[in-house]
């Protein structure tokens, strides 16, 4: 239980001995915790991106057919847009958190306060969303690019049978829903628990204004 809870809770049991504690106080506890919130979401954004920059480069140092294997695929326009825009997002997303983080930590009135967690909690979930959305495409676009750049696949499936089809496309459906529920999983576990925290201070905060 965090200090604000623990306020709160002997607060209420007594009449007397904490009515020093004003909405002054709780707005001072609500700013300093959604201030570090809103830091440690940022680093977790930088965490990722230095880890997608890893998974992209440590191919090339670490395995030559793998690092074949994506020089073949940067070949393909594709294959380049889409990382680029993915490299973009995460970028835009970090500055974007960066910029929240310095609005909560200069603001001293509560209502500009709750106005940055709602656009703090809507920049997460539209992340969010475009993750999803990217994995979506990525997935299907995977296999186009993996097919078109090796001719022997195409050739076996210009062969293959419907049911042959109907399982490789099943399994290729699997595959990606279960990618995209991962990816939901991830950011659940670890942007959902923050934003949670977020979602507690802004109650506590509209309840000073009202």
């Amino acid at each position: 239980m965090d200090e604000l809870e623990l306020l709160k809770k002997d607060w209420n049991k007594s009449d007397n001995q904490y009515q020093s504690f004003s909405d002054s106080d709780i707005y001072k506890m609500s700013h300093r915790k959604s201030s570090n919130i809103v830091k440690t979401l940022f680093y977790i954004s930088v965490a990722e991106l230095i880890f997608w920059v890893l998974i992209n480069s440590l191919p090339f140092v670490l395995s030559d057919t793998m690092k074949a294997q994506l020089e073949e695929m940067t070949h393909s326009w594709l294959y380049v847009g889409m990382n680029i825009l993915t490299y973009s997002v995460i970028i835009l997303f970090v500055y974007l958190l960066w910029k929240a983080h310095k609005a909560i930590s200069v603001t001293d009135d509560a209502k500009k306060l709750m106005e940055s967690i709602l656009k703090t909690r809507k920049i997460i979930k539209y992340y969010v969303l475009y993750n999803l959305l990217i994995g979506l495409i990525s997935m299907p676009l995977g296999f186009y690019i993996s097919i078109s750049d090796h001719p022997e696949i195409a050739e076996k499936l210009s062969t293959a049978s419907t049911t042959q089809l109907m399982v490789i496309s099943a399994v290729a459906i699997g595959t990606t829903l279960v990618f995209l529920g991962l990816v939901w999983l991830f950011y659940k576990l670890i942007y959902g628990i923050l934003i949670k925290r977020l979602n507690a201070n802004y109650k506590e905060l509209k309840k000073i204004e009202v």
